[in-house]
């Protein structure tokens, strides 16, 4: 421990070798500095910060000499990045072997393959075949759960492999590193069909393979053969050759991947039903090839393209953090962790400034790769890239004093480690969910999103690149975003023409689209423009070849990948220089090529039919249809359909039988259903009021639980019109048991309006207009309807009138009683007549109208001061008005 002295005396002694360090470097002068260091001078810099370190007592504080001046350095932390072994889902077998190819670039250039037309398909095998090589632990888990370093815990010996005979059958495997081969079936001595695994917890994307073979025969012609791949078109079918790699030919002549197959053929499968398909409904493809190989009991991959894995990528990254002098202006970090817990690694790249505000004035690019697994061919160019950027050229020096590079190599290291082709263990597209909100879900584009809009909050971000590959067109193109802005018009065609002029032999500018689809909303290219990148692009680079110039109708190799990556720097130096002399010339030439496609189009439409539209200008840009893998994760949907079918299972409704709804409803409603009136119509009128009294509650008095009150009674217009016309038929009715009929049929109606009367009367029952849905708290006379087709008002006080139609299939019955008169004859007949008149849609006479008025404006006159409840109803002329109801305001009163 150091004593107190010590510890007063450490920050002066700190100052004094601080500055004592300055004097002896400023002692060199800038022609010393420049020239290589003497073993002398090195050790005594060593000394230096050995001193420097035990003053202080702490190794965070570093010494570092740029242009022979010290630069002090805080030691980063050694957990901000590291290089862990891959984690696997908990389901995945892998073998403890490792993988590893040596880089080759052949002599020439490989040729495509030229069909004879003379490939036949050999026929289907008279039964199932041998299965030799079975890997299903993809199935056994609907979504992912959780990572494994090494995943499964079991060993790997349950791939089934049932070889018959084992000296001519081949030993097929995939159980590692971006290996996708889900079974191989033995259909003929040297004939296999192969099955692809979809992309992990999908049941789609099925392009990309990578295996490996043993116990072949040399000489002997093989035939492989792809049973379930899922585009309708292909390179295969312009030529292009799978790859093979031989450790045996890479450890005697340094031969590492190359291009190899005859009787190459894509196309549909063919079998009984036409319509062949998936469990999802797509159609399958199958992809043919037959192969030599050169050597006995040899042990062969066979890839769609260059591999490059995680672990590829993690070795490279340690070179570089290794090399002193690259570490000084290169950073590489951890941006996030993605599904599985791999990290996603982000570099950031630019000269040391001599302040802060120095490197703050600088214009950022940012550039992305491999956020689709099986496009490898990303990751070449972006080692490429990578490769120029932290050189030591001039042109990279220019690049990293002027620029801040922000570099992520691989977006979707899951979706490697695993073998998919397009998804991430979510099951989705990342390339169409750059907009999410999901940051758990989708991890590794969030971040990224997240890291862009920082950056555009400290400086201008001039370029966003990502890279990917194509698996239906040859060359390299870009896919960027058309502004439709005058002030920047044509500017987004200005880098992609740049590139096609230092790349001329395998850059396609034709090939470039900047159309901005609905569809394609959330890929990085759309999110990063709209966030405000102007040049934001897709840089795409083919699975096969070139068909320009000298390289037309070659592959391209690793060389050539990597050599996109030295143009797009050298084209970001034209496109940044300060002479805009080179864009102001692509800017016209731009214009130029744009209105000679236009005319070109213009003529071959008005050829045809004659309809041109601007938009047919740009052809779609989809390299891979992703619309199934939109929307949210596996997990998250399996989740929800649990739930829908446990807990939101709804019961099937049980319905009632008449007899029990008969016997559920209350006595006292039963005995008030219109199903009684016919049995009272024989008592005398007395008694009838003497069982109403009874029965309904008046006055202040407080009404049962089971009475209904203000209940519309609806009825059909038609169980009515039988009513009636059976109650007409009969001769013999008097008139008391009509007035009783009709005097229940009122007192069970919904619809009663405010009495007339006096300002105060009308206020006190003044209400909103009345539905069926808010029945009426008072038991309020209604005014006699008339037959108008609008509302009127006498004095303030509303009136009820019926429309002068009817519905078709019901109405609401507001009666009134009726009167009794002294010559009941003729007033029983006068109703009948009336009530017939009314079902059957004829309204009454204006005489009848007008004796109605007369007989109410006298009512209003006599009892305007009297109570609703005290009115006398005795003085109402009966009518019937089975219309529907109508509110105050003249609107139709609603029915439940």
């Amino acid at each position: 421990m150091p004593t107190e002295s010590q510890t007063k005396r450490t920050p002066a002694a700190a100052g004094a070798v601080i500055r004592s360090l300055w004097k002896t470097c400023k002692t060199l002068g800038p022609d010393e500095s420049n020239s290589e260091e003497t073993e002398d001078e090195l050790a005594e810099r060593r000394q230096l910060c050995m001193n420097l370190s035990q003053t202080l007592r702490t190794t965070q504080l570093l010494l570092n000499f740029h242009g022979g001046q010290p630069v002090f350095l805080l030691r980063p932390p050694s957990d901000l990045v590291n290089f862990p072994r891959p984690r696997w889902p908990v389901e995945c077998e892998v073998i403890s072997d490792s993988i590893q190819h040596i880089e080759w670039e052949p002599p020439e250039p490989e040729p495509f393959y030229k069909p004879a037309h003379r490939e036949s398909l050999l026929p289907a095998a008279d039964g199932p075949g041998n299965v030799v090589y079975c890997s299903d632990f993809a199935a056994k888990h609907l979504y992912f759960t959780c990572s494994r370093v090494g995943g499964s815990r079991g060993s790997t010996s349950c791939a089934k492999f049932l070889v018959t005979p084992p000296d001519i059958s081949l030993e097929f495997e995939s159980r590692f590193e971006s290996g996708n081969l889900q079974k191989a079936v033995q259909v003929g001595a040297f004939d296999y069909e192969l099955t692809l695994r979809t992309d992990m917890y999908t049941e789609k994307h099925t392009q990309w393979f990578y295996f490996r073979v043993r116990n072949m025969k040399a000489k002997m012609i093989y035939r492989f053969t792809i049973t379930n791949l899922m585009k309708a078109s292909s390179l295969y079918s312009l030529g292009m050759r799978p790859l093979l790699y031989s450790e045996t030919a890479a450890e005697k002549n340094g031969v590492g991947w190359h291009r190899v197959g005859s009787n190459i053929r894509y196309y549909q499968n063919c079998s009984e039903d036409p319509n062949e398909n998936n469990d999802t409904g797509d159609r399958l493809y199958s992809l043919t090839w037959t192969v030599r190989f050169q050597y006995d009991s040899d042990t062969c991959y066979l890839a769609h393209c260059y591999p490059y894995t995680y672990s590829r990528l993690q070795s490279y990254l340690k070179q570089i953090i290794s090399n002193p002098a690259v570490a000084s202006y290169c950073e590489v970090r951890t941006l996030c962790q993605s599904l599985a817990g791999n990290a996603v690694y982000v570099i950031t790249i630019t000269s040391r400034g001599s302040s802060p505000v120095e490197v703050r004035n600088k214009k950022a690019v940012v550039v992305t790769a491999r956020v689709h697994p099986g496009e490898t061919n990303g990751s070449w160019m972006m080692e490429g890239f990578l490769d120029f950027l932290l050189g030591d050229s001039d042109d990279a020096q220019v690049l990293r004093d002027n620029f801040v590079f922000k570099v992520v190599p691989m977006l979707n290291p899951d979706g490697v480690v695993v073998g998919n082709y397009r998804c991430s263990l979510a099951g989705r597209d990342l390339n169409r969910n750059y907009k999410t909100l999901l940051k758990d879900s989708f991890p590794c584009v969030w971040h990224t999103r997240n890291m862009v809009e920082r950056l555009m909050a400290e400086t201008e971000v001039v370029l966003y690149c990502d890279f990917h590959g194509h698996n239906r067109k040859n060359n390299v193109f870009m896919y960027g975003c058309d502004s439709h802005s005058k002030l920047y018009k044509f500017q987004e065609r200005v880098f992609p023409l740049m590139m096609s002029k230092n790349a001329s032999n395998k850059f396609s500018y034709k090939s470039c689209r900047f159309k901005v689809q609905k569809s394609k909303e959330g890929t990085g290219r759309i999110v990063m423009w709209r966030l405000g990148i102007k040049n934001s692009f897709t840089l795409e680079a083919t699975f096969g070849g070139s068909t320009l110039d000298d390289r037309k109708g070659t592959h391209f190799t690793t060389g050539d990948l990597k050599s996109m990556g030295f143009y797009f720097c050298d084209t970001l130096l034209d496109f940044c220089d300060p002479d805009q002399t080179k864009v102001a010339h692509c800017l016209v030439e731009a214009s130029t090529l744009l209105k000679k496609e236009d005319r070109k189009k213009m003529s071959k439409n008005l050829e045809t039919d004659g309809s041109f539209s601007m938009s047919d200008l740009e052809t779609s840009t989809s390299g891979s249809n992703s619309s199934d893998s939109d929307g949210l994760p596996v997990h998250l949907l399996h989740q929800h359909r649990i739930l829908e079918k446990t807990h939101f299972k709804k019961k099937k409704k049980k319905f009632k039988t008449r007899k029990e709804r008969d016997r559920l409803q209350p006595s006292s409603a039963r005995s008030r259903s219109l199903t009684k009136i016919p049995e009272e119509s024989c008592l005398s009128p007395e008694k009838v009021d003497e069982v109403r009294s009874q029965e309904k509650p008046v006055g202040g008095q407080k009404r049962g639980k089971n009475d209904q009150k203000g209940k519309c009674v609806l009825s059909s217009l038609a169980n009515h019109s039988e009513e009636f016309s059976q109650e007409d038929s009969q001769d013999n009715d008097c008139i008391s048991c009509m007035q009783h009929k009709l005097k229940h049929l009122y007192e069970t109606t919904a619809y009663m309006a405010p009495p007339l009367g006096d300002e105060a009367g009308s206020n006190r029952y003044s209400r909103p207009p009345l539905s069926l849905k808010d029945p009426a708290p008072h038991p309020v006379l209604m005014q006699p309807p008339r037959c108008t087709p609008h509302l009127s008002s006498q004095q303030g006080s509303t009136v009820f009138v019926a429309p002068c139609r009817f519905p078709q299939s019901g109405f609401v019955r507001i009666v009134p009683p009726i009167p009794p008169s002294a010559s009941a004859s003729r007033n029983c007949q006068f109703f009948k007549d009336k009530h017939v008149q009314w079902i059957s849609g004829n309204f009454p006479s204006k005489s009848f109208s007008a004796s109605v008025t007369e007989i109410t404006r006298a009512r209003h006159r006599k009892g305007t001061q009297k109570h609703s409840s005290e009115v006398d109803t005795s003085s109402f002329t009966p009518l019937m008005d089975q219309t529907q109801g109508v509110s105050q305001h003249g609107q139709p009163l609603e029915r439940k």
